[in-house]
Order: structure tokens, then sequence, then C-alpha cells
């Protein structure tokens, strides 16, 4: 993998309206590489936009992205072979294998040895047994892995994972949250959107908040995990009483 620039995710004056509504307003964002990063906030805050944004997957109607370097602008599609994404739905193809879901992607975005791209990712996320199943037969935890396994695929600079935890149990949660953390790597970026504060501080080292589409608490989680869930959820109250 490339060695990312020093910033390898930075917003610039980001907003996004859906019919005159706005999802995102005037998002700041910078994000070095190596970060593990949380992001939090109500239904409806803006988190799933903010990820879509930083995929590729929606322009921004004001302001300007920059991932690893690359303005999203003058890159166009060619920013996507930058980022991995991972939603709370694997958007795995059913009838398929896993393996057959895993070489369709890597044949997508042109990894040269797809064969050994689909070994070595199925090995990282301990899959390989699953490899020759129909995805259709597979837990949902596995499911997630496979999913997470097509996104490193391509080694990409950055991971985006939106609510990678739903419908998983404990079990799995738990399983998910270790393999997240083993990829939480110098060279990479990692955002993950999650629910659970507890989570949020477990593994990554910063939390970001939105409100209405806006930031509200951007915080580093080490050494003082019991004060920022204290300060999330003293947000959340403030939020309900309006």
């Amino acid at each position: 993998m490339e060695p990312l620039p020093e910033l390898g995710i930075r917003l610039k004056g980001v907003s996004k309206a859906f019919g005159g509504q706005l999802a995102l307003a005037g998002v700041d964002l910078d994000v070095p590489q190596g970060s593990y990063v949380a992001v939090m906030g109500a239904n409806g805050a803006g988190k799933t936009t903010l990820m879509k944004i930083i995929a590729g997957l929606a322009a921004p109607t004001k302001g300007s992205v920059t991932i690893a370097g690359v303005e999203m602008k003058k890159a166009g599609p060619k920013l996507r072979a930058l980022v991995g994404v991972v939603g709370h739905e694997s958007m795995l193809y059913p009838d398929l294998t896993a393996r057959e879901n895993l070489m369709f992607h890597a044949r997508l975005f042109g990894v040269k040895d797809r064969k050994g791209a689909v070994e070595e990712a199925a090995e990282l996320l301990t899959v390989q047994r699953y490899l020759d199943r129909s995805v259709r037969v597979l837990s949902r935890g596995t499911k997630q892995r496979v999913a997470l396994a097509r996104a490193l695929l391509h080694k990409p600079a950055v991971i985006l994972l939106d609510e990678p935890y739903t419908g998983l149990d404990e079990a799995a949660a738990l399983s998910l949250s270790a393999l997240l953390e083993d990829l939480n790597t110098p060279e990479r970026v990692m955002m993950v959107t999650v629910h659970d504060v507890a989570r949020a501080i477990s593994g990554p080292e910063r939390l970001v908040v939105l409100s209405n589409g806006r930031i509200v608490l951007d915080v580093p989680t080490h050494e003082r995990g019991q004060d920022v869930a204290e300060t999330y959820l003293e947000l959340l109250r403030s939020e309900a009483r309006r």
C-alpha cells in the first residue's frame, strides 16, 4: 500500500442539500493517516451522508473533499479506488459464493492478481473456509467479514464502515471490534459510524459527533473514555429537550 500524505481526509466547508433540506452544513474535518475515527449522532444527524460523500458516492452541494491528496472534483470516479466501503447491509450477491463475490469485485477494481488478492483478504478476515459457500447461507457476522474482505481487496487508503454492527449478536460484535483494531494501521484511515458510545470509545482513538449536519464534538477518546461518553450522552439529552 502506498503511504498516505499527512492528511488522509480533508473536508472544507462541505454541505449537502436534499430538496432544500441541509443534511450537512459546512463541515470542516481533517483526518490524518493512521487515524481510527468513530462518528456518532442521532438518526438524521448526517452520518451516512458524510460517509457517502467521503466515499465518492455522493457529491457535496458546496465545499471540497480531498482523499489521500486527491481532490474529489478532479479525480472523479478514480477517487473510489482509494476507498473501501462496508455498510450495515453487506450488499453481497446472495446467490454467488463468497469467492465469486470477491473475484467479481477484484475484477471491477482492476486488481491484477485477483486469485491471490482474494486468498490474502480471506486469510486476513479468517473466512477461507466460507469462500465456496453461497452467501445466502452465511451468518450475519460472516457476511460482514466477507464484505470487509471485499473492501480491502484493492488495498484502499481509506476504509469506511457505516453501522457495521447492525444485526450482529454480542459475540459477532466483539469479534468485529477486535478485527477492526487489528486493521487499524499507520498506513490507512478508518472511519466507522456507530450508535453505541461504548464501542466508539473502546477501539477508535477519536470521536466525531454530528447534530443537524454539523460537527458538535470532536475529541480524542484515549485516556478519558468515560468523560467522552458522559459528554456525548449529555449532548443527546440536550437534543431531546429541544
